[in-house]
């Protein structure tokens, strides 16, 4: 935090313009030296930016941010240049030149912001969430949380379970006497029975928050030649797999990834299912199974009026689906949703069907406030102690109330990233871009 460090904080390559961040105590210092002068607080200025031998770099937006009113809380200079790689590689090598500089790593800028305090650690992992989103699903549920929709609640519920701490901590000092023991028995149920209830019903999302951000897993399954590869294609709108009438044809899961509802799905075509073949059919059929018991939904194909050797699987989600459905007299089971990708019917149905599932699973209305299992398993330490506290208010030991109210205190200040976090710092800001 004594570096001043530089970062180019835009998109590498030819654009129309290049921004270049710097963050530290160097700020000024940097602008006398390259722009001879200050430009005015939070006022974008054209100024002349030179390098150390006074050659000129370009002429560009400057824009001076001083802390701690910025996004890391630090001095802030931001040059808005032409975006030749000639000319951002001529700011970069200047900057590099001044002495106190240094580029700056992975994240860095956002970890500053993080450690003055201007974001905390789930506003940290949704800002990672709203650069890498690549659905609108995704971008919604980015931005609620990045402008502070689950750590105002965090916040609140903080206060709530302080509160009650110091309800229970003056029982413990005072308890010898008998008007201030009273008054801090009473409403310590009260405060924390709407907290838990509250996190309850955030924990109560079903795991959609994590499955937007991470996406959802179709598998296409059933016995060969049940037309696997073919909706595959239809669902791509594309010739993804290879569509044969020799049986066996797939071994090796084929992915496809694509937008269903705002939500991220990869769809993936399987080997058919069935005893016997060769040693290659049988080892895709074993990937087949494997994918199959990990799959958030599987599409279930079996061809209408035909045995089916291999039994609908048990357990999950599975959407039964029978095909070939332009077969003449075709027969089979009237439950199923009948298509046929030789005549489209049914195709439109079925788009409509797997959407309504994959939003079931993942879509994220305003109720789905957590992104990561991290976020959840910190949640889940805070109600679990919430509850066992209120299990033991009647007839149980003050002290032990008390410590449970500072496990489920601790819990959320882990979640916010106030206390035991250094294990996860790294891995998260290791993901952003460097000018990030």
């Amino acid at each position: 935090m004594t570096d001043t460090i530089f970062a180019l904080s835009s998109g590498q390559g030819r654009a129309g313009v290049a921004v270049v961040r710097v963050s530290g105590v160097a700020v000024p210092e940097v602008f006398g030296a390259l722009c001879r002068k200050v430009p005015q607080p939070r006022v974008a200025t054209l100024m002349a930016i030179r390098d150390s031998a006074g050659a000129l770099v370009d002429k560009g937006i400057c824009l001076y941010l001083p802390g701690p009113g910025s996004f890391t809380g630090e001095d802030v200079g931001e040059f808005q240049v032409h975006g030749g790689r000639a000319v951002v590689a001529a700011l970069l090598a200047a900057l590099g030149e001044l002495p106190g500089l240094r580029p700056a790593e992975a994240g860095e800028f956002t970890r500053r912001a993080f450690v003055s305090g201007k974001l905390d650690l789930v506003e940290v992992e949704a800002l990672s969430d709203l650069i890498d989103a690549q659905t609108q699903g995704q971008l919604r549920l980015a931005q609620r949380l990045a402008a502070g929709d689950l750590s105002a609640r965090v916040a609140r519920w903080r206060r709530e379970l302080v509160a009650a701490m110091a309800r229970l901590e003056a029982l413990l000092d005072f308890s010898d006497e008998g008007d201030v023991a009273e008054r801090a028995e009473h409403g310590v149920a009260d405060r924390l029975a709407p907290v838990l209830h509250e996190i309850a019903a955030v924990l109560d999302d079903k795991g959609r928050g994590e499955r937007l951000r991470d996406g959802v897993t179709i598998v296409i399954a059933g016995p060969p030649n049940a037309g696997k590869s073919t909706l595959l294609n239809l669902l791509a709108r594309r010739d993804a797999a290879i569509v044969s009438a020799i049986a066996g044809t797939t071994r090796d899961p084929i992915e496809v990834h694509l937008e269903l509802g705002g939500v991220p799905v990869t769809i993936v075509d399987t080997a058919g299912l069935r005893d016997g073949g060769d040693v290659v059919e049988a080892m895709g059929v074993a990937r087949a199974r494997d994918r199959l018991a990990r799959a958030d939904l599987v599409l279930w194909l079996e061809p209408v009026g035909e045995p089916v050797g291999e039994a609908v699987p048990a357990g999950g989600r599975i959407l039964r689906i029978g095909t070939k459905a332009d077969v003449p007299n075709a027969g089979g089971p009237q439950d199923v949703l009948r298509i046929s990708a030789a005549t489209g019917a049914g195709i439109a149905e079925l788009l409509d069907e797997v959407e309504r599932h994959v939003v079931e699973l993942a879509g994220a209305d305003e109720s789905v406030l957590i992104s990561r299992a991290r976020q959840r398993i910190a949640l889940a330490d805070c109600a679990g102690e919430l509850r066992r506290c209120l299990e033991e208010e009647d007839g149980g030991e003050v002290e032990l109330q008390a410590e449970r109210l500072r496990l489920a205190v601790r819990a959320l200040e882990r979640l916010t990233g106030r206390v035991d976090v250094e294990e996860v710092l790294g891995e998260i800001f290791a993901g952003f871009c460097i000018g990030k």
